[in-house]
């Protein structure tokens, strides 16, 4: 099971984080299946994710500040460590909707344009 977990500006269009998913996927070569989208639950229902969710067929989860701070991230951004309390939200977020014992398959990247993050997490199957 493969989740995608985000990060984003304000500004971020769906091209954004698009490219950032994109990104992201080409580190794992194949591409794997995805199951799920995630990020911080202040950002879940930014309407560029939502547009991507629809357009993947997926779900989208909204990881609360506490799951988001429990994850053990191998990016350390001190801008996102002072505003989120993670050192990557994208990480966090991916590693909290891929369930216990998930592991980071595709560290955090940014898109081109500089306005979303989006890193991969592999959890076991249900």
């Amino acid at each position: 099971m493969i989740a995608a977990g985000f990060g984003f500006r304000a500004a971020a269009t769906t091209a954004s984080l698009r490219d950032a998913l994109d990104l992201a996927r080409a580190r794992t070569g194949a591409g794997p299946t995805l199951v799920a989208l995630a990020t911080a639950a202040d950002k879940a229902g930014a309407a560029p994710l939502c547009a991507l969710a629809q357009a993947l067929g997926l779900p989208i989860h909204a990881v609360d500040t506490a799951r988001l701070t429990a994850q053990h991230t191998p990016t350390r951004s001190h801008a996102s460590q002072a505003a989120h309390g993670t050192g990557s939200v994208a990480e966090a977020a991916a590693l909290a909707a891929a369930g216990p014992e998930a592991r980071i398959v595709a560290p955090r990247v940014i898109s081109g344009d500089g306005m979303a993050t989006c890193a991969l997490a592999e959890g076991k199957d249900p």
